[in-house]
Parts: C-alpha cells; structure tokens; sequence
C-alpha cells in the first residue's frame, strides 16, 4: 500500500487527481500520516514546509514553470501532464528513495538505509548488515507501520506468491532479522501478535 499525501489548494483539482490516481491503482490510499510520497501543486512553501516535516520522503512538485531544483527526493512534473506519467513519477519517487544515499526509513530507535542494506540503532550507534529479503520485510512492514500484517500478506506482498515459500519460511526470516538487531540491551524491532507482525514505531511518537 503506497500512501500518498496530496498539497494541493484547488478542490476540484485535487478531488479529479485523487479520483484518477485511485482508478489507475488499486495499492494506494491518501493520509496526512506518515506519507510514502508527496505531491505539491504549486506552492513552494507549502514544498518547503512539507520537506522540513518529512525530510525523507520524495516531494513531486507539480508547476507550470519549473524553477525547482532537483535531487534524489525533490521531483518535478510539468503542468499540464498526463496520468500515465505522473503514476510512472510516483513509481519512480519510490525507486528513488530506496537507490538514493539520502534515502532512508526511520521508525522508533531505527533508521533503515534500503540501498545500502543496513539498519542502524540510533540508541548505540549499532549497524547491522541485512540481506535483500530483510530489507523488504522492513521496508513492507514499514509501508503498513500502523497496522499489523499476517504471513499471506507477506508471502504476497514481499514473495510474490512464490510456491516454495510456506509459512515456517517467512517465520524462520522474521526470526533471523529480529535475531540480527534485537539484544537484550536494545528496543524490540518487531511486534508480534496472533502471528501477525508489526515494525515497533511507538516510541517515536
């Protein structure tokens, strides 16, 4: 599920974008809270205010002239534009934070940095080298952080349906992830409950 946090001051504007990006994509939903990616429709304070709120997640800037420098997070779209691509935009804004050096995901005492494959704890300074599978755990986890996900959730979303994944494989990495960063001198990673899982973000609120 990607969310979407839409700064747009026309209503009409900003309910026909809504309309269409929810037609073209099933996996979406627009919130205020913790948003995947950002689009800004000319208002460079409104940009600016938002970047200083969420320094990590990619800003899609929509203008008529662009003026707007960009970077791995700052994205700029020229109006008019056509649907399609601004949904390969926001395909790419997600791309671009996980191949990025400035991408990162931070959540209770963790930072993840999805490029390099390393998670840090903020409390003791502590980097853990992850594979490319944990690193998706942690990052659909992320995407789904106020709620928790069961393992058919996981087998489709992180797996891709594969058929020789059952259940006891995906316990077996959410066992060696946790195994990899949690101590008994640091904060859990993951909760779990009714053998469902959920990151642990709490402590940032």
């Amino acid at each position: 599920m990607t969310t979407i946090l839409l700064s747009i001051n026309d209503d009409d504007f900003r309910a026909d974008l809504e309309n269409q990006i929810s037609g073209a994509v099933v996996d979406v939903c627009f919130s205020e809270e913790m948003p995947d990616v950002i689009i800004v429709d000319e208002n460079r304070d409104n940009m600016q205010k938002l970047r200083t709120e969420f320094p990590c997640v990619p800003v899609i800037y929509l203008a008529q002239n662009i003026n707007v420098a960009e970077d791995a997070l700052n994205i700029t779209v020229k109006k008019p534009f056509k649907l399609m691509y601004l949904l390969d935009v926001i395909r790419s804004a997600n791309n671009r934070l996980d191949n990025s050096e400035e991408g990162v995901l931070c959540f209770g005492e963790f930072c993840l940095y999805p490029n390099k494959r390393i998670i840090k704890n903020s409390l003791n300074d502590k980097m853990v080298k992850l594979t490319e599978k944990e690193v998706d755990i942690v990052k659909y986890l992320y995407k789904n952080r106020n709620e928790f996900v069961d393992k058919s959730d996981l087998q489709k979303n992180v797996w891709q349906y594969s058929n020789d994944v059952t259940t006891h494989t995906i316990e077996t990495h959410i066992y060696r992830l946790r195994q990899k960063v949690e101590t008994d001198k640091t904060p859990r990673l993951i909760e779990t409950n009714g053998g469902k899982y959920k990151l642990k973000i709490e402590d940032n609120a």
